[in-house]
């Protein structure tokens, strides 16, 4: 036995050292946890057929699942107990609004700067790897965030808060996608996208329980508990096969951002996805951080249903996301798209026309339907889109490109607001959808059913 093979068989498992080639793709994933260089192993003939993501459901599948899923439900209890607290957070500092509001941007400014770092670093050094350190960057500065004293400390906890946060969702769009076949990948992403919306939905409830017995310093606190087990989780998984594979070269430093401009039709797909993104992050946070307070101030709700309304179209919204997923993998992923814009504009401006909380509660849910349930389908393009050298850096850089213009739909919705009504405010929404469609149309390629590069 050949001594690089003998020091990495003794690593394995004994159930897992198999006695064919070192080039099994379970024993790979194994030995690049151990930090082993796998370029000095032998390769097998045909191991390149085997680099793609797998052709069968199996075990790690499903835990790449359910840690991609629980990390991105962290993202989402966090950023809507925010909303939630800042009444609560503003009495207690003495913030003025454009300072409770701050504290919302800085979170998503946050997120876009550790989207960058974090999903060329993924990219570069492992999905797992750097997962479980956003967690621990998330879990350390949410909890410095309950003994804050001020405006400005607050703000710095929550900005470095948000830069572990950004590296949810392109790190565990990814992983899913590496892990599962391609014939179910829009449905995968759509799971893991509804892990966003479990912990709003998870939000929405515990704090009108728990913000008047423990403040909202306990509840930042609370805040730690989904990042905890996303932790676990991530814990005992390893690798996917098909990034394992691709570590055989170590790219230059840079090399996956290179990748989202490499040439005019993948430039063409970059440009189109910013455009998608921005929109679902401007419509999303504009309602969603507004909406609470805009019922209660000018429609008499309390807070009790003020978070009834919310978790109203929060189910919405998870119903829409599960919908988009499975027609996206039925019909594609474009004309699914296309669907979802169209029924996005006209649920706003229908929604513009109404006035009674009633026909608002239940209004929202279809609203909630159309207007987050592509959500279902940005991961799944993509990882289709870019090849596994850049596939988390692509979905960080790009999705949180969207969030950082997404990030203005607060600002904006509330001056509009302000100015004239909110009525108003939300029929404006609508025409950013009419551009989403068109982008659509023009950038966006169809790639259903396609081997991950």
């Amino acid at each position: 036995m050949p001594a690089g093979r003998s020091r990495a068989w003794r690593l394995l498992p004994r159930s897992r050292r198999s006695h064919g080639p070192l080039g099994a793709p379970a024993d790979r994933s194994i030995l690049f946890d151990q930090g082993i260089d796998l370029s000095s192993l032998p390769h097998t003939p045909g191991a390149a057929a085997q680099a793609s993501a797998p052709d069968e459901i199996n075990g790690y599948s499903w835990k790449a699942l359910a840690g991609s899923a629980v990390g991105y439900a962290m993202d989402g209890f966090d950023l809507l107990i925010l909303g939630f607290m800042l009444s609560a957070i503003s009495a207690d500092l003495n913030l003025t609004p454009g300072q409770a509001g701050s504290l919302v941007t800085w979170t998503l400014i946050g997120a876009v700067i550790g989207g960058f770092f974090f999903g060329a670093m993924s990219d570069r050094y492992g999905r797992i790897r750097v997962l479980t350190w956003t967690i621990v960057l998330f879990a350390v500065f949410t909890g410095l965030c309950a003994f804050a004293q001020g405006y400005w400390d607050l703000l710095v906890y929550r900005t470095i808060a948000g830069i572990g946060l950004g590296g949810e969702f392109g790190i565990g769009m990814a992983l899913a996608a590496e892990a599962w076949p391609a014939r179910h990948r829009a449905r995968v992403s759509s799971y893991v996208a509804l892990g966003w919306q479990v912990g709003v939905l998870a939000a929405a409830l515990l704090t009108p329980l728990l913000l008047p017995m423990i403040g909202w310093r306990g509840m930042f606190l609370v805040g730690v508990i989904p990042a905890l087990v996303a932790w676990v989780i991530r814990n005992k998984l390893h690798e996917p096969e098909v990034f394992v594979r691709k570590q055989r070269v170590k790219a230059p430093r840079f090399h996956a951002l290179k990748l989202l401009l490499r040439d005019k039709a993948t430039t063409r797909v970059s440009i189109g996805m910013i455009v998608l993104t921005s929109v679902q992050n401007f419509g999303y946070y504009g309602i969603m951080i507004w909406m609470p307070s805009f019922l209660s101030k000018q429609l008499g709700f309390n807070l009790t249903k003020s978070s009834l309304w919310t978790a109203v179209t929060v189910l919405g919204m998870m119903a829409g996301i599960w919908v988009f997923g499975q027609l996206a993998d039925r019909i594609g992923r474009k004309p699914s798209f296309l669907i979802f814009q169209l029924g996005s504009v006209v649920m706003l401006l229908a929604y513009s026309q109404l006035s009674d909380p009633t026909a608002m509660l239940w209004a929202g849910a279809l609203l909630g339907l159309f207007v987050n349930g592509m959500m279902g389908g940005y991961g799944a393009v993509m990882s289709e889109a870019y090849p596994t050298e850049a596939r988390a850096t692509a979905q960080n850089v790009l999705f949180n490109i969207g969030r950082a213009i997404g990030g203005l739909g607060p600002i904006v919705v509330g001056a509009v607001a302000m100015a004239y009504s909110f009525q108003v405010a939300i029929a404006l929404l609508a025409a950013i959808y009419v551009l989403d469609m068109i982008a659509t149309a023009l950038l966006i390629p169809e790639l259903k059913g396609k081997e991950l590069q």
